[in-house]
This record gives structure tokens, C-alpha cells and sequence, in this order.
């Protein structure tokens, strides 16, 4: 029996597809490779190019693989783009979920992990933030996502499959061995793009807006290693396969960095002077969002290995100085 993947050429996907095979896991890869790089998956992952949004190839891929569980990162997920694009992403994360589930159902698969994201609470009441917190999405990528949470909670009902969402705060970092990590395009990510102001590929990077009740004025969030996150997934396939209920988890360090203390720790790690310029707020940014992994500490067993950002920026530095032109030599 195989674990599939979708969206597993992704950043969060193929490190969660490496700590799978790493672990003896039977692993199989769906990814269209818009986003995603095919040099990015371990040589043991069975890889399927194609759309989840086109059911007759999926179906296909149902009939050759044994699948115990799905794991879905396959969604757009930059909230800028998601408020200048709204209706990509009701197609992309929405429209295409539907046809995915609807052919997992009828494939007879019962198990599904959802790459959900933090993005669902909207401006947060309290922090930091628990899983009964209200739901008030600001943007369309945290509309969407939680729109496929809700087409997940009434399939389970009313097919008897199960799953787990996965709502996750600020992803970093790369691999410890420094063989794959994080590589958009564009990038729009905040350490990534300090990074490469520390390399040299830009001239500076920009703080978007330095006006939020903060202590500092910039945004504040929760960041969390990749590789904890990988761990997480692994977590949640076992607690399904074991007999577990659906259900929804937060995932975050619990400690929030701001802008420019992120600005700060990555001068302090890569020994460079990076230039940093005030710009506007970018639409559909929350000034705080810090995470309660409460949950999932006491019902999946996690605990992240990586507490320290000094830590976690200094794996992707490494991925960076490794890759200085990405997986594709750009």
C-alpha cells in the first residue's frame, strides 16, 4: 500500500515526500510541476505528472497505485496573488479538490492529510490562536482553504472517509543535508527573499508596511521548519491508519518573530549586510498570527525539533549557498 502525494514536487510537498521514503514509506508523487520541480523528489517516489483537476488522469493513477492515504498540497497558496487572482484560486483549490475527492471516493480510498493553513483565522481575537478560534479569512487563499476544510468535513460524513487538516503557520527552512528547500517563482516569501538579498541576487529587501499595533510596527508571525511540518504529515497518516477521527490541528513554534527581527536574525547568520526598504502594507495581511500547537502535541505526538529561527534560517542558507540559481539553474 502506497502513500500518494499531491502537489509532492512542492516545498512543503518533497520534504514531506523525503521524510516519507526516509522513514520506508511506499510513496507515490501526483504534481503538475507549475510550481513544482520533478529534481526536487527522491529517486524511490513513483512520479505521475498531471492536474488534479483532471479526473480521467487521476483515475488512472487510483488503478496503478494501492493507495492507503492522500496527502493534498496541491493549492495555490500567496496571498497577494489570491486577492489580485480570486477566481484562479476557487478553480485551482476549490473546483480541482472537488474532482480529486470525487474520484478518491470512488477509488475507495478512506484517508486523507489537507495542507490547510493559518490563513483561515483572519485577524485573530486572541493570541495566541487555537483551532475553536472563529474562522474569518481575509483574503481569498485563506477563503478557499477553508471552503476545501468544509467540502472535506461533509464528504467524510456523508462517504465514511476520514481526514486531517493541517493548519499551518509560516513554513522555512530547508533539508539539514541541504539537498532540497525552497524555490519559487516568483518568490514571495519573507526569508527566502532576505536570503538572496544576503547573496546578492536582489539589491534589498522590502518590509511591507511598518504601521501594525506591533511592538515594531511590522507583521509578526509564527514560523515553522519544514522539516517539523514533514514530520507532522507523517503524524497524521498514522493517526488515520490507526483508527483516528477526523479532525483539525494548528502547527506553529507558538513564538512570534516580526519582520524585521527576521531582517535582524538572518544578518546575524549569514555574517551579511542586508539592505532593508519600508514599502506600503500588502492587501489581506493580518498583523499577527502566532499558533496554539497544543493539540497536536497531545493527540499526534508532535513536538517541532526546530525552536530557534537562527536555526531554521540557517538550513535554507545552506540550501541557498548549495543552489544559488534553484533546483532548474536559473
Amino acid at each position: 500500500m502506497s502513500i500518494l502525494v499531491l502537489g509532492g514536487a512542492g516545498y512543503i510537498g518533497s520534504h514531506t515526500v523525503c521524510a516519507l521514503c526516509e522513514a520506508g514509506y511506499d510513496v507515490a508523487v501526483v504534481d503538475n510541476l507549475v510550481t513544482g520541480h520533478r529534481a526536487s523528489l527522491r529517486p524511490q517516489a513513483r512520479f505521475y505528472e498531471g492536474d488534479i483537476g483532471d479526473a480521467a488522469f487521476l483515475r488512472q493513477v487510483f488503478l496503478k497505485e494501492k493507495v492507503e492515504a492522500v496527502i493534498h498540497f496541491a493549492a495555490f497558496s500567496q496571498v497577494g496573488e489570491s486577492v489580485k487572482k480570486p477566481l484562479a484560486y476557487y478553480e485551482n483549490n476549490l473546483v480541482k479538490t472537488r474532482t480529486m475527492l470525487e474520484e478518491m471516493v470512488k477509488a475507495g480510498i478512506k484517508h486523507i492529510v489537507f495542507s490547510s493553513t493559518a490563513a483561515v483565522y483572519g485577524e485573530p481575537k486572541e493570541v495566541p490562536i487555537t483551532e475553536d478560534a472563529p474562522t474569518q479569512p481575509e483574503n481569498p487563499y485563506g477563503e478557499t482553504k477553508l471552503a476545501m476544510e468544509r467540502m472535506f468535513h461533509w464528504t467524510a460524513q456523508a462517504e465514511g472517509i476520514t481526514y486531517v487538516s493541517l493548519r499551518y503557520f509560516n513554513a522555512c527552512g530547508a533539508h539539514a543535508e541541504g539537498k532540497i528547500g525552497e524555490d519559487h517563482d516568483p518568490e514571495t516569501h519573507l526569508i527566502p527573499l532576505v536570503l538572496e538579498a544576503a547573496s546578492g541576487k536582489r539589491e534589498k529587501i522590502s518590509i511591507f508596511g511598518t504601521d501594525y499595533p506591533t511592538k515594531d510596527g511590522t507583521c509578526i508571525r509564527d514560523y515553522i521548519h519544514v522539516s517539523d511540518l514533514a514530520q507532522a504529515h507523517i503524524l497524521a497518516v498514522k493517526y488515520l491508519l490507526g483508527g483516528g477521527k477526523s479532525e483539525v490541528f494548528n502547527l506553529g513554534n507558538g513564538t512570534g518573530f516580526s519582520v524585521r527581527e527576521i531582517v535582524e536574525a538572518a544578518r546575524e547568520v549569514t555574517g551579511r549586510p542586508i539592505l532593508a526598504q519600508e514599502a506600503e502594507r500588502r492587501a489581506g495581511d493580518p498583523a499577527v498570527l502566532i499558533a496554539s500547537s497544543q493539540k497536536a502535541k497531545e493527540i499526534l505526538g508532535w513536538e517541532p525539533k526546530y525552536t530557534k529561527i537562527q536555526e531554521m534560517i540557517q538550513t535554507a542558507w545552506v540550501w541557498h549557498q548549495h543552489h544559488p540559481h534553484g533546483f532548474d539553474g536559473r
